[in-house]
Order: C-alpha cells, then structure tokens, then sequence
C-alpha cells in the first residue's frame, strides 16, 4: 500500500510544528527559587536570605553569606558584627547549620581568637607534625578576619590583635615543637 504524498509531508510538517513548539518551551528560562541577589541594606540582605534557606534553599547557605560579607565590606560600620552574629543564630535556629558551624564562621571573621588552632590536643604529637598547614590555616584565617574585623566593622584595632596574636602563636608553635623534637632525641 502507497501513503499518499501530501499526507506524508503533512505529518512530517506536523511533527516539525510539535517539536519547535517542545524545543521552544525548553530554552524558556526557568527561574531559581533559591537565586538570590541580595542587596544593601545588611540587614535586609540578611533577613532575605534566612527566608530563603528557611523556605528550602540551605544548599545555598555559603553563596548568601559570600554576598552578605561583600555588602558588609562594601557599607563598613562597627554595628554589622551584631548583624552576623544575629543572622548566624537565626539560621543556627533553623537547622540550616548547626551552633558549632555558626560559632566557628563568627569567630573566623569577627573575633581575635583562631579558630584554626582550637582544641585540647597534645601539641607534640598532634600539632607539630602538621604545624606547616596549621600555620599556613591560620594565615588563610587571618585574610578572613581582615575582612569581617577591618573592613565589614571598622575595627582596625582588633584586628591588629589578632595579627599580634599570629606571630605569638607562631613563635610558641615553633618554640614549642623544637622541645619536642629535642625531647624525642634524647
């Protein structure tokens, strides 16, 4: 049996029209719920993005925090560390990170102390074998706390002690890890 021509062409044309129309619909944007662009002021920027990771986006947790801390260094004012710290203990509330991760992200850019060198360990054993990346941890840190200390609060002060706190720390480190070494020759 022969199908007539212009019944073939007309499928063929049929089918062309219903996958334009398909191919038409797929490379419509569709919009991110969770896409956010946030904008001064910190506040608000804040308040945006704990309604979205409440509402379900808590994968996008680090890029919002990366956009609070540029509007933060963008509009620096002393006030701004008690925004973070509220922000962090709303979405600590929430179950988007837990008080541990809020603690820790508040006071590597907001407190003098490194959070790179915590713990109750044993310094010979633990710390010295490994005290390059530490050391190399805590100058990453100290970048952070430039950030969130001089230029998101305006405290230059506080972060020229957490500098000193540095070479303290490095000094003690190395100090330290000598007499370790020397104790284990002996």
């Amino acid at each position: 049996m022969k199908i007539p021509h212009s019944l073939t062409i007309a499928s063929l044309l049929a089918a062309l029209t219903g996958l334009a129309g398909l191919a038409g619909c797929a490379s419509e944007p569709v919009t991110d719920f969770c896409y956010a662009n946030l904008r001064a002021p910190l506040e608000g920027a804040a308040a945006e993005a704990e309604a979205k990771l409440a509402a379900g986006c808590e994968y996008h947790f680090d890029d919002y925090y990366s956009q609070l801390l540029a509007i933060g260094a963008d509009r620096p004012d002393r006030d701004n560390r008690r925004i973070f710290s509220d922000h962090l203990v709303r979405v600590s509330d929430q179950g988007t990170i837990s008080r541990r991760q809020a603690q820790g992200l508040y006071n590597r850019y907001f407190n003098i102390k490194f959070v790179s060198l915590a713990g109750d360990y044993n310094t010979c054993s633990q710390t010295c074998p490994v005290r390059t990346q530490v050391l190399g941890d805590m100058r990453g840190e100290l970048l952070d706390k430039e950030l969130g200390l001089m230029k998101i609060s305006g405290d230059s002060a506080s972060y020229y002690r957490a500098d000193h706190l540095l070479k303290e720390s490095q000094l003690v480190l190395e100090a330290t890890c000598r007499a370790c070494e020397a104790g284990s020759t002996r």
